[in-house]
């Protein structure tokens, strides 16, 4: 079946609509439109419910990992809803190499498509690792930063938005500056503009002082943190709307970004070489693109500073320095020592409440997650983490019960927000 595997030609890049599934929503939005800015029509899916659910376990064993039953079952849904001619269409899924099984999803895609005899749609492998290639869809220099300032951008937005929906006097306002600001970035990246470090800078500054422009009543709030595997963690689909489901429980969110686990991805090529060697070109390239993504965060982290009431994040300089207590740097597989180093650094930055989303069938987060909850509790004895299990059995009902023995708790020993006014402007 591999060996016919269907090319994405330039000639289809005129006519066709590439799908591809949502896992982190801002960012996601903002790819998307880069990706139309470079002549691609991208469909980004938005379908929720059991009905995905369902269409994955008709294609996806039981026993594979959660993610590839969702984002499968959420591009065959979209191929069946009759939405779209099946001759004009094309499918995208990132494909990561290494032990993850990440690496699998386009194969068990094309099984899939095999299965429902439509096997002539293309399948589009995004990757950086030179797995697959379609003379149709290039991953240039141009489109390749633009799409790293698309993803710090969408860090920023989701940071600051969940830490002004909770106090925001007019609902739905922290909301609706998200939506404005995807459409005045987009409306840049066709114009050439906003995705050098020197633009991408000033713009970060604009963006934190329009959302503490947002009138707000900062009461107090029980503070969350939500960790866990990259899909589960980021997509509304695959964790039941947890963000929405905290908000309406009256907590503060806080949702580690994407350009941490970017560098850490780049970082782990630069650990393999220092324990196992490698050549020192590839050794430069990831020095170099470590450098990059750090410029990129750095200046996200100061933007967030120049404004009191928001909460930055640390660097990842950090979460290594408190991951390297506990855990090794050789554990990388997945979401690795960063996930267990997330949490810590929640914790530290006042998120003591910690959801650990624990999708079906990866292993590697249920070690670096579930495994290291104990000793980051003997660390960090206020620390209130609750492990959520994602899978097709698992009810939502039961899922958030469990969240709401754990906000209980957090209320029993009493939010850590100050109980004050914030005016618009400040």
């Amino acid at each position: 079946m591999e060996n016919t595997r269907i090319e994405f030609t330039r000639e289809m890049k005129k006519e066709y609509t590439i799908l591809t599934p949502n896992m982190a929503p801002i960012h996601f939005e903002l790819i998307k439109n880069v990706l139309e800015s470079f002549g691609y029509h991208i469909e980004l899916l938005r379908t929720t419910g059991r009905e995905i659910v369902d269409e994955g376990l008709k294609y996806v064993h039981n026993d594979t990992c959660y993610p590839a039953l969702l984002s499968i079952g959420q591009l065959m849904h979209a191929l069946h809803s009759g939405q779209y001619d099946l001759h004009k269409v094309a499918l995208i899924m990132t494909q990561t190499g290494g032990g993850c099984r990440a690496s699998n999803y386009i194969h068990l895609l094309r099984k899939a498509l095999h299965k429902d005899g439509l096997e002539f749609i293309p399948v589009i492998s995004l990757n950086l690792s030179g797995l697959e290639s379609n003379s149709g869809f290039k991953i240039t220099l141009p489109l390749l930063r633009r799409a790293i300032a698309a993803l710090t951008y969408g860090d920023l937005l989701m940071l600051l938005k969940n830490q002004t929906k909770p106090y925001e006097v007019e609902p739905g306002a922290s909301d609706a500056l998200v939506r404005q600001w995807i459409g005045k970035l987009t409306g840049l990246f066709e114009q050439n503009k906003a995705f050098t470090q020197r633009e991408v800078h000033a713009y970060f500054d604009d963006i934190a002082r329009s959302f503490a422009q947002v009138p707000q009543r900062r009461v107090p709030k029980v503070k969350v943190g939500v960790v866990g595997e990259i899909y589960v963690k980021y997509s509304p689909l695959a964790n039941n709307g947890l963000e929405d489901f905290l908000f309406q429980q009256g907590c503060e969110v806080m949702v580690p970004g994407i350009v941490g686990f970017m560098i850490f991805k780049v970082d782990n090529r630069l650990e393999d070489i220092r324990l196992y060697g490698g050549s020192q070109a590839k050794k430069q390239v990831c020095t170099l693109l470590k450098w990059y993504f750090t410029k990129f965060e750095a200046d996200l982290i100061a933007a967030v500073k120049k404004v009191p009431q928001f909460t930055a994040p640390s660097p990842y300089a950090h979460l290594k320095k408190l991951a390297g207590q506990v855990i090794g740097y050789g554990c990388k597989m997945g979401e690795g020592w960063l996930l267990t180093a997330e949490m810590m650094e929640l914790i530290e930055n006042g998120y003591e409440n910690v959801v650990c989303t624990q999708p079906f069938g990866c292993l590697p987060n249920h070690i670096v997650g579930k495994g290291m909850i104990r000793k980051v509790k003997s660390l960090y004895p206020r620390a209130n983490i609750v492990p959520i299990d994602y899978d097709p059995s698992a009810t939502k009902v039961n899922q958030e019960n469990r969240i709401k023995l754990m906000l209980a708790v957090a209320q029993e020993d009493g939010p850590a927000v100050s109980a004050e006014a914030v005016p618009a402007g400040v």
